[in-house]
């Protein structure tokens, strides 16, 4: 099997690295965790990957809004080799604050391949709150996301307090038009969450979780798929457990959703 090597970045108060260098490993990845300063000053070259993570966490205390320090100190010392990593077939992968740090460095939504122009914003929940809850997601199967290829729905953890998708109509519409909207909140039974709270955890326009860029290799998301890393995590996991085992199925149902989804990123640069 050929070897993946993925990088996950770690540093200025991001929290998420430990569970999504464990994530990837599982996966089937050879993971490096490397402090964002060791990727600016060279001394862990982004040539030597093919999986970039932008981790979840609060970047710079989200002083000036989430992700947007970040997304400002890595467009300013690393713009052109993030632009080349991307030109060069390379999935990027931004998690809650990674998603943040994306859609301000302007890699989302990438557009006619651009990938420098801010188009989008991930602001306030509209509850006023930081939620930790699980959320109910439906997945677009006509997205050309590398990451979500074979689901329909899925559950996943979420924590943020600045969650809210949001952009101009013409933005929106454009996205849904070319399918770069990847997952949405849903209700308990997979139909659209009409902004319904809690099921809908921010008041996100169109229920919107995630998008992709018109490849399918960039791809945000506010819901945490390295915290769904074992079966144990879900919060129903006991009574999953007696279903089961009163099915005479296995104790272990195997890899989770969140496990899945870095697994068909590793897949994806096996096979290219």
């Amino acid at each position: 099997m050929k070897m993946v090597n993925a990088l996950v970045l770690a540093g200025y108060g991001l929290n998420c690295d430990n569970e999504t260098a464990c994530a990837l490993e599982l996966a089937g990845a050879s993971v490096a965790r490397a402090h964002i300063n060791s990727l600016i000053d060279g001394s862990v070259p982004l040539d030597d990957f093919q999986i970039m993570v932008f981790v979840g966490g609060f970047s710079w205390g989200d002083d000036h809004g989430a992700g947007v320090i970040q997304a400002v100190r890595l467009k300013t010392n690393l713009g052109d080799k993030i632009l080349e990593f991307v030109d060069s077939g390379n999935l990027v992968l931004g998690i809650c604050n990674g998603f943040q740090t994306l859609v301000n460095l302007g890699l989302l939504p990438g557009f006619n391949g651009d990938y420098k122009t801010r188009s989008i914003a991930l602001t306030f929940n509209d509850c006023g709150n930081f939620r930790d809850d699980w959320v109910m997601l439906k997945v677009n199967p006509s997205s050309p996301c590398v990451f979500t290829k074979g689901f329909d729905y899925l559950e996943l953890p979420i924590r943020h307090g600045e969650g809210k998708f949001y952009s101009d109509k013409d933005v929106i519409q454009r996205l849904i038009k070319n399918n770069q909207v990847v997952i949405q909140y849903a209700l308990p039974d997979g139909n659209p969450a009409e902004c319904k709270f809690p099921f809908n955890p921010n008041g996100s326009i169109n229920d919107i979780a995630g998008i992709c860029d018109p490849t399918g290799r960039i791809f945000g998301l506010m819901p945490h798929p390295e915290a769904f890393n074992h079966w144990t995590n879900h919060p129903d996991w006991t009574r999953d457990k007696e279903k089961i085992k009163r099915g005479g199925g296995a104790a272990d149902p195997g890899a989770t959703a969140g496990i899945r989804m870095f697994q068909n990123g590793v897949d994806f640069i096996c096979d290219r």
